[in-house]
């Protein structure tokens, strides 16, 4: 059995470190609020510009050669890993980096031999994982989340689009944390280029009793609607992931301070277990000795 020395040693320790992930844990559900009401506010924009973009294709003759969607031989890929610059929020980054190996060596596994699959790090946790395994890491965005804004994040997806249409890349992936709620997070991985085949609704002309007249043309404004949207799907990514990393954090940091609780009730039953045994074997030494003397 330990000394009693040592159990309070542990019990200082212990109390300490929960003080730490108390702290932790508040910071964290301050953080995820803001982050939260973010990609909340986010998500009916991003929808809306979407169905916009739908809505206005309905004329599919308009798209189907459209260099943005356009389907071609994938020759180079790029995945955009999202994950986060800090440790300490459970099994966050583990299952994002789990999630990249395996779209690798399910879709692009030849292609990976060749070095021919460019992984671009968004996070110091993933570029950490990826460079010490070898990966070909093309790019490192780490100061990303200190101002996440769409300002600081379009010049980003603008250079990823550039190498695209330039034909470097064929298809642009993100693997990312989608956020639900603070305890849940949905592992993604979207294709961002080309954009999915857009489906024309046959119910969508015939349910309105009236036409739109589009100022400048339709294919005007696919045109110029079309980055936007890839734009706002990037940027939309970024916040489930930051908002999912806050809810990792707070989740990991509460789970910790009631461990923390717990093993120091542990520690304290063990502490008076062995106080109390120190105490009894005393008195047995006392009583033993005063017998002695009497006799």
């Amino acid at each position: 059995m330990a000394s009693l020395k040592e159990i309070r040693t542990r019990i200082s320790s212990v109390t300490s470190t929960r003080q730490i992930t108390s702290a932790m844990k508040m910071v964290s559900a301050a953080k995820l609020r803001k982050a939260q009401d973010k990609i909340i506010q986010m998500r009916p924009f991003a929808s809306k510009l979407e169905q916009m973009l739908y809505d206005i294709s309905d004329n599919l003759k308009l798209i189907e050669n459209n260099e943005y969607i356009q389907q071609r031989e994938i020759k180079r890929v790029a995945l955009v890993v999202i994950s986060s610059n800090k440790g300490l929020c459970g099994a966050f980054n583990a299952n994002i980096i789990k999630r990249t190996i395996q779209q690798i060596e399910e879709k692009y596994s030849v292609l990976n031999k060749d070095q021919l699959v460019d992984i671009i790090n968004i996070g110091k946790k993933g570029n950490e994982f990826f460079k010490n395994k070898n990966y070909n890491v093309t790019e490192v965005h780490d100061s990303i989340f200190d101002n996440l804004t769409y300002e600081e994040v379009v010049p980003i997806i603008k250079e990823l689009t550039k190498k695209y249409l330039n034909g470097y890349y064929d298809t642009i992936e993100l693997v990312y944390n989608r956020f639900r709620n603070a305890a849940i997070q949905e592992i993604m991985a979207d294709q961002l280029l080309p954009l999915k085949p857009l489906k024309k609704d046959e119910n969508t002309r015939d349910n309105n009793s009236f036409y739109y007249i589009y100022e400048p043309s339709e294919k005007e404004i696919i045109i110029q609607l079309i980055p936007k949207v890839i734009r706002i799907n990037f940027y939309r990514a970024l916040l489930d992931s930051f908002a999912s990393e806050h809810g990792a954090r707070m989740t990991a940091m509460h789970k910790a301070t009631d461990n923390a609780t717990e093993m120091i009730k542990d520690l304290t039953l063990q502490y008076n277990k062995a106080r109390q045994a120190s105490i009894t074997k005393e008195i047995l030494e006392i009583v033993g000795g005063a017998e002695a003397l009497k006799g």
